[in-house]
């Protein structure tokens, strides 16, 4: 089983930043794709970033230039760090790993439990 924990979020005013961070333990054997997911008030659950093993990143048009994915392999992290955070930026931000584990060595997705970031105007 693999666990996540994030942690970074809070309340910024607008045009601050923030950096998330999510690390992955437990039986893993390999890290695959790790990404960003963001839900609104109201909203669907929205992939704004991903980052591949070997670092190639995509991110939705409306984060942009304003936010950078990273990850650390040797931690089983993974990075958010948002810069000029805007209003509707304010979500629950998710975590989200593909990894195997030992013994199945099969690759499943992964969960945070998600993490509040709230932006004043």
């Amino acid at each position: 089983q693999v666990q996540l924990v994030e942690s970074g979020g809070g309340l910024v005013q607008a045009g601050g930043s923030l950096q998330l961070s999510c690390a992955a333990s437990g039986n893993i054997a390999r890290v695959g794709i790790m990404a960003w997911y963001r839900r609104a008030p109201g909203k669907q659950r929205e992939l704004i970033a991903t980052i591949t093993s070997n670092g190639n990143t995509n991110y939705v048009d409306s984060v942009k230039g304003r936010f950078a994915i990273s990850r650390d392999n040797a931690l089983k992290t993974v990075y958010l760090q948002m810069n000029s955070l805007k209003p509707e930026d304010t979500s629950v931000y998710y975590c989200n790993v593909d990894a195997t584990t030992y013994p199945r060595l099969i690759f499943l997705q992964y969960w945070g439990q998600g993490i509040q970031v709230t932006v004043s105007s």
